[in-house]
Formats: structure tokens, C-alpha cells, sequence
């Protein structure tokens, strides 16, 4: 019989029924998962805003704990005079503004997929286009990047806290490192109990630690006020000058202050534009500022707290409150505020140029500022535009660039300040509140990372770049909250190894620097083809204003790259990694079906076999899983042949991804009847939701087919691969997408099929 079956004919159109779902019976995904508000008002906004700045601005918010201080290590041979001190701060400010403010929150995070943002978003966009060649490979290769960002950001970020211990007391020290891997193997630990508890104290966490940095800057800035004179983009411009290589080899610390930025795009989808936005320009972007600036004016006044400014920036008498980082650096920079001359981009500028070699390597150390910015367009989709937006303006920018600033008082105050300025803004007695407060927003920062690298991973399973995994659920109300058993065990060896390998934050900067650059880097990229194919601007346009934006990544990478041989090679192994096994799966995956597509027999011709051959027609209900949405798949024609009976009512089931997000209610299935009792049903779901064969089943019962429960058996094909065929993929490429199949999560878990109701066939296959 299969012979004549798979003999070829042109197919016959049966009629079509596309199911509008009853207003009661939309899918657990899309009726719990949280989507953006695409226009937040009032308590609304602010609400969104408080929450977003628990998620996004985690990673970008704690790089006042080690950027400014990675900036002065030993290997650029920078001291902390008035003009490096200035041009360092000038290099933070302006990447803070010109990588965070204008590239992601004003440029990128337009570029949404249904509200969704994120590189994978990205990628999906160029996928639409029909755009499968460099383009593509290069955005999957900035996602598996993400994954290193993931194991490292924990890593540097809660090795970082820990060390403020050393601060209080020498005698701290040998406790750093066991203390920080105690920290994140319970954070680890702790995953699969949910985040769904903690979740809603994330956002006032992050407020009080953005007004911890901003109090530690402030006090600062008041003691030395020249300090803002760094806000002038000459000092840095001079800086890169006068310091030749070092100075641009400092940009690969200056980049931590951005880690964190893709994090705004990312989590686009969950808060929408205006919250994120909203927190930047309010809280985020000026803390930040105040806090930079008050380490600055400490190490220009003690030179000594370079070695950790941060920990040392508050003063050391208990009437300062400490309330933000904000405020430690606005009390260092009243204390100094010459400091704010750094706000002008001539500082940066004037120090790229002086320091010549030296002030390019520092950018490497510059870039730690930003660090966390694809954060803001891989959550966008969790929160909109408008409360990111918010967020970053209103509280994030203003405490960060407090925060710098004050540290920068702090040094040119106190040269010795620079070991670590951070922790020397703080009075002594108050050192362990912010040690204990750093050490919460450290593992807020690891938790957006952590729970971001679990929804990449949902994502590419749904767009057929990973092989399916154990995806559990935390919270019966977000259905956006998920745990991956595989993902999270692989990064938490990943980072105790990271800490137990480099010891330290300073050495864990040179790895921490690539992953950021490469991912901003292809983002600039793929913004540049879809500006161009989805918002048809100029060739002009497009390429001057993603010229620009280059031309700083660039500069960033370039000045990280150099740190391959002290830990940057880390991230690029990860990514790589992950990149040949995301996309041996894609091409693997798309071989197979192509193999199952010819295997299958055209419906007519089967069901002419069926009306001919008349086998027995048994109780029940069937239900054939088949990625062929024509044809008859092949595990229902062994069925037959060796079973020699059929069903009363048999379902082929195709389960479709489509290339956004979500897919609309009313769009969600299609029903096609066929003769003999056969109906193929065709069920589309967004690269966000999960697939729930059995509320798919019950849709199909309530529009008259036969599918009880309890009378109602699933079939599924078992293959075991053989890399001896003909498929154009080298043998042991063949092997490892084998592997990856055979240990692949079960299909009745993931498609949520009853397992006591499945029959499995299996075959061996040659491709």
C-alpha cells in the first residue's frame, strides 16, 4: 500500500474554518502573560516605571561598583590627576548619553516587534524579510553572546558587592571570594521556587540603591564642585590624546558603564517604551551622573580611594543619611564641585587625544557604564516604551551620573581613593548597610540575567534555533515567569567558575567587555538594515546616523578585544559555542522536515487508500503531531500499515510559530474538514507563548469533533538519526544534531500532552 501511496497527484481544497475563540477560552499564555501598555497614564505609568527599573536598569544601575575604578587599573598606568580624573568622567558621561539616551532609548527601542524588543526580536524582523544570510547569522550570533553576558554579569556583579567587605576591614578579605560563590549558588538555587514572591520588591530595592549612589556622589561633588567640568566632552577628546594607546584601551572599562543598555530594548515587550524612559531620564541617568562624578572628586582629593571609590565615596560621620547612591555622590561632589566640569564632551575628548594609546584602552574600561543597555530593548516588550523611557530620564541617568561624579570628587580630593571609590563615598560606620544594600541590587542585576537568558531560550526553541527543553512555570498568575532546569544549571557552573578562575571584579572587567561590545556592535547592524527596509529612510540617513553609532561601538570593541589573552576569549568561546549549536539545530531541523515533507503522501491520494482499503474503524479519537501541514505525515501511515485500523475520528495536528510575539485570539486556529472522519486543525502561536496541545484538543471538541479525554490518543514519531544519508550538513555536524534530539525534552512535557494517552512510533532515518 505505500507504494501506491506515495505516488504523486495534485492535491484537492477541502473547506476551511477559521475559530474565533470564545471571549472565555483565550490560552493560558496569552491571558496571564503581561503585555506592554502602549500608553500608560498617572499611577499607571509610575507603577510601570517602579517596576521596570526592578528589571531593566539592574545591570546598568550597579556598574558605579566597579567602572570608574576599572578605569585606573594598573595595566593603563593612569594616576588620578585633574585632567585624567576629568577625562575619564567625560568618556562615562558622554557614553552614558550618546550609547544609552540617544542609541537605545531614542533610536532602537523603536524598532519593536509587536512591542517585543530584544536582539531575538531583531532577528525575527530580518526573518520576515526573507533576509536569511549575513544579516541572520549575525544577529543569531549576538544572541548566543547574551549567554555569556549571562554567565558573567552575575559573576562581576555579586563578586563586586563582596568586595566592600575588604573596605570595612582587611580582615574580610579571605571571606570575598567563598561569601560571593555562597550568594550565587543560592541565587541559582532558589530559582525554581520563582521570582513571583520577591518579584514586587525588585523595583523599591533598585529605587533605594539609585538613591544610596546618588547620596554617595552628591556628598562628594558639594566637597569639590570642579569636578563638573568633565561634563564637557574636550576633556575627554583631550584624554584620548595626550594618552595615545592607554587611553584608548581605557575604553574597555569606560564600557562597563553601559553594560545593562540592551537590557532596555530587551524587556521593551514587558513595559513599553514610556516607563523605561521615563526612568532613565528621571532617576536612572542622573544618579548614575552623580555618582561617577562623586568618585571622581573623591580620588582627585584622595588619590589612595582609587582602589575602590565607590565604598569609600560616603563621609565619615553618621548625620549624612544614606538613602541613594545618588545622594553619597552629590554630597562628594558639593565638596568638590569643579568636578562638574567634566559634563563637557571637550574633557573626554581632550583625554582621548593627551593620553594617546592609554586613553584608547581605557575605553575599555569606559564601556562598563553602559553595560546592561540591551536590557533596556530586550524588556521593552514586558513594559513599553514610556515607562523605560521614564525610568532612565527621571532616576536612573540622574543617579548614575551623580554617582560617577561624586567618585571622581573623591579621587582628585583623595588620589589613593581610586583603588575603589565606590565603597570610600560611604562613611565607615555606614559601609555595611551599603555593602548589604549593594550586595541586593547585585542579585536584582543577576536575576533580570538570569530570568532574560531563560526567555531567550523560549524563544529560540519556538523559532527552531534550540532543541526543546524542560520549561516549568513559576507563577500560576504571570505565565511570562519561567524556569529551564538546563539553562540554569549550565550558568550557575558557568559563574562559580568565572569567580573561582579570575578572583576578582578588575579582572573579571577584561570578559565582561567583549560581550557587551559584540552584541551592541551587531545591534547597530541589524538597526541599520531594518531602518532601511521596514522605515525606508535614505541610504543617507540610515547609514550617517548608524555610522555614528558604529563608529563608538567600534571604538569600545577595538578597545576590548585587545584583552582577549586576560579573560576576553571567555565570551567569545561561550558565543561561539552557542551559536554552532543553535545553528547546527536550525539547519538540522530544517533538513529533517525537508525529509519528512517528501515522506509524506499527498491527502487526497491517502484518503482514496483509505476509502479503498476500508480498514476497521475503532472508538475514539486520534491525534497525529506533524510539522507537514499538507500532507499525510508519516507516522499516521506506519500506523496504518501496522496497526491496520483507523480512529473514528482522527486530528492532524500542526503546531505553527509564527515570527512575532504573540498571535491575535481570533487567529490562533484553523480547522479543515476532510473526508473519512479526518480533520487537519493548524495552530499558530507567537515566539513568546507556549503550545498547549491539549487546550488546542478542547478548542476542537467545542466546535463538534469527537475528542473526549478519555477516548482521545496522541501519536507521535520517534526517530533515531543516522548521519549516513544524503543531507548536504558534514557528518559530524550530523552527530551533534543527533545528540542534541536525542536529549531534547520530551515532547508530551513541552506540548503538555497527557502521557499515559500517548503511542510513540519509531523509525530509523538516514539524512
Amino acid at each position: 500500500m505505500l507504494g501506491v501511496l506515495f505516488q504523486p497527484t495534485v492535491a484537492v481544497k477541502y473547506p476551511v474554518i477559521s475559530v474565533r475563540l470564545p471571549a472565555d477560552r483565550t490560552t493560558a499564555r496569552s491571558r496571564h502573560r503581561p503585555a506592554a501598555e502602549t500608553n500608560p497614564r498617572g499611577w499607571r505609568l509610575a507603577t510601570l516605571s517602579l517596576t521596570a527599573l526592578g528589571v531593566v536598569y539592574g545591570d546598568i544601575g550597579t556598574s558605579p561598583l566597579y567602572a570608574f575604578r576599572a578605569c585606573f587599573n594598573t595595566e593603563y598606568g593612569l594616576s588620578p590627576t585633574i585632567p585624567t580624573v576629568y577625562g575619564v568622567l567625560s568618556l562615562i558621561v558622554w557614553s552614558l548619553i550618546l550609547v544609552v539616551s540617544v542609541k537605545y532609548i531614542a533610536f532602537v527601542m523603536r524598532l519593536d516587534n509587536r512591542g517585543e524588543g530584544g536582539i531575538v526580536a531583531l532577528l525575527a524582523l530580518l526573518r520576515q524579510r526573507r533576509r536569511r544570510g549575513l544579516l541572520t547569522a549575525l544577529g543569531l550570533f549576538g544572541a548566543a553572546l547574551l549567554y555569556g553576558d549571562g554567565i558573567i554579569t552575575p559573576a562581576i556583579s555579586v563578586l563586586s558587592a563582596a568586595e566592600g567587605l575588604e573596605i570595612a576591614t582587611p580582615a574580610f578579605k579571605p571571606y570575598v571570594l567563598p561569601s560571593t560563590l555562597l550568594i550565587l549558588f543560592l541565587l541559582f538555587f532558589f530559582q525554581k521556587y520563582g521570582t513571583a514572591r520577591v518579584g514586587g520588591v525588585f523595583g523599591p530595592i533598585m529605587l533605594a540603591w539609585f538613591g544610596t549612589i546618588t547620596t554617595l556622589g552628591v556628598l562628594e561633588i558639594v566637597r569639590g564642585p570642579a569636578i563638573l567640568r568633565a561634563l564637557s566632552p574636550w576633556y575627554g577628546v583631550r584624554f584620548l590624546l595626550d594618552h595615545g594607546t592607554a587611553g584608548f584601551l581605557v575604553l574597555g572599562a569606560v564600557v562597563l558603564v553601559v553594560t545593562g543598555a540592551e537590557a532596555l530594548y530587551a524587556d521593551m515587550g514587558h513595559f513599553g517604551r514610556t516607563p523605561i524612559r521615563l526612568a532613565w531620564f528621571t532617576l536612572v541617568l542622573p544618579a548614575l551622573l552623580l555618582n561617577y562624578f562623586g568618585q571622581g572628586a573623591l580620588v582627585l582629593r584622595v588619590p589612595d580611594a582609587v582602589q575602590n571609590p565607590f565604598y569609600l565615596l560616603a563621609p565619615r560621620s553618621l548625620l549624612y543619611p544614606i538613602v541613594t547612591i545618588a545622594t553619597l555622590g552629590v554630597l562628594e561632589i558639593v565638596r568638590g564641585p569643579a568636578i562638574l566640569r567634566a559634563l563637557s564632551p571637550w574633557y573626554g575628548l581632550w583625554f582621548l587625544l593627551d593620553h594617546g594609546t592609554a586613553g584608547f584602552l581605557v575605553l575599555g574600561a569606559v564601556v562598563l557604564v553602559v553595560t546592561g543597555a540591551e536590557a533596556l530593548y530586550a524588556d521593552m516588550g514586558h513594559f513599553g516604551r514610556t515607562p523605560i523611557r521614564l525610568a532612565w530620564f527621571t532616576l536612573v541617568l540622574p543617579a548614575l551620573l551623580l554617582n560617577y561624579f561624586g567618585q571622581g570628587a573623591l579621587v582628585l580630593r583623595v588620589p589613593d581613593a581610586v583603588q575603589n571609590p565606590f565603597y570610600l563615598l560611604a562613611p565607615r560606620s555606614l559601609l555595611y548597610p551599603i555593602v548589604a544594600i549593594a550586595t541586593l541590587a547585585t542579585v536584582v542585576a543577576s536575576q533580570a540575567l538570569i530570568s532574560g537568558a531563560f526567555s531567550l531560550t523560549q524563544q529560540c526553541v519556538q523559532l527552531h534555533y534550540s532543541p526543546r527543553v524542560s520549561i516549568i512555570h513559576t507563577s500560576r498568575s504571570a505565565m511570562g515567569q519561567i524556569y529551564i532546569p538546563e539553562v540554569n544549571t549550565a550558568l550557575m557552573i558557568g559563574c562559580l567558575l568565572l569567580v573561582l578562575g579570575f578572583e576578582s571584579s578588575d579582572a573579571l572587567g577584561a570578559a565582561y567587555g567583549v560581550a557587551v561590545t559584540g552584541t551592541m556592535t551587531i545591534t547597530t547592524v541589524l538597526f541599520y538594515a531594518i531602518a532601511r527596509q521596514r522605515w525606508h529612510w535614505s541610504a543617507l540617513w540610515a547609514s550617517a546616523l548608524a555610522g555614528a553609532f558604529l563608529a563608538i561601538d567600534l571604538a569600545f570593541f577595538g578597545a576590548n578585544i585587545v584583552k582577549l589573552a586576560r579573560g576576553g576569549w571567555v565570551p567569545l568561546a561561550i558565543g561561539g559555542g552557542v551559536f554552532l549549536l543553535m545553528s547546527t539545530w536550525n539547519r538540522g531541523t530544517e533538513l529533517f522536515r525537508g525529509y519528512l515533507s517528501q515522506a509524506a503522501v499527498p491527502m487526497d491520494r491517502f484518503l482514496e487508500e483509505v476509502e479503498r482499503a476500508k480498514p476497521p474503524r475503532v472508538r475514539g479519537t486520534a491525534v497525529f503531531l506533524t510539522p507537514n501541514v499538507d500532507g499525510a505525515p508519516l507516522v499516521l501511515q506506519r500506523h496504518l500499515r501496522y496497526n491496520k485500523a483507523l480512529h473514528e475520528e482522527i486530528i492532524l495536528l500542526s503546531i505553527i510559530t509564527e515570527e512575532v510575539p504573540e498571535v491575535e485570539h481570533d487567529k490562533r486556529v484553523t480547522i479543515e474538514a476532510l473526508p473519512q472522519g479526518f480533520h487537519r486543525a493548524r495552530a499558530y502561536y507567537g515566539f513568546m507563548e507556549r503550545s498547549d496541545v491539549q487546550e488546542i484538543v478542547a478548542i476542537c471538541r467545542d466546535l463538534g469533533i469527537k475528542a473526549e479525554p478519555e477516548e482521545t490518543t496522541y501519536y507521535l514519531g520517534s526517530a533515531q538519526l543516522l548521519s549516513t544519508g544524503p543531507a548536504p550538513m558534514m557528518r559530524w555536524r550530523k552527530r551533534l544534531f543527533s545528540f542534541m534530539a536525542r536529549n531534547a525534552s520530551a515532547a508530551t512535557d513541552f506540548f503538555n500532552i497527557p502521557p499515559n494517552r500517548v503511542v510513540e512510533l519509531g523509525a530509523r532515518i538516514e539524512f
